[in-house]
């Protein structure tokens, strides 16, 4: 098995959760709809995800209802494959 260096960062104050894919230098980033980002590297290469009003975008999915009941992860999670 490939290690990576994927984590999820969730930052309750600002309500943003990011998923780091692949560490590298952004060349880029793309908005894929409103509130929803990727950063690519030199290559094109999938770096991130940043959603930005995490529990506004994924709440209704994740039964959170407001910001004041943010998405309950840890600030850096590495992701099992």
């Amino acid at each position: 098995m490939k290690k990576t260096d994927q984590k999820i960062y969730y930052d309750k104050k600002t309500d943003v959760l990011w998923f780091l894919i692949k560490s590298g230098p952004e060349e880029t980033h793309k908005e894929l709809s409103p509130g929803v980002s990727v950063e690519l590297g030199k290559n094109g290469e999938l770096l991130g995800i940043e959603i930005l009003d995490a529990t506004k975008i994924l709440g209704p999915k994740l039964g959170f209802k407001t910001k004041t009941q943010p998405v309950s992860f840890a600030h850096s999670i590495k992701i099992k494959k």
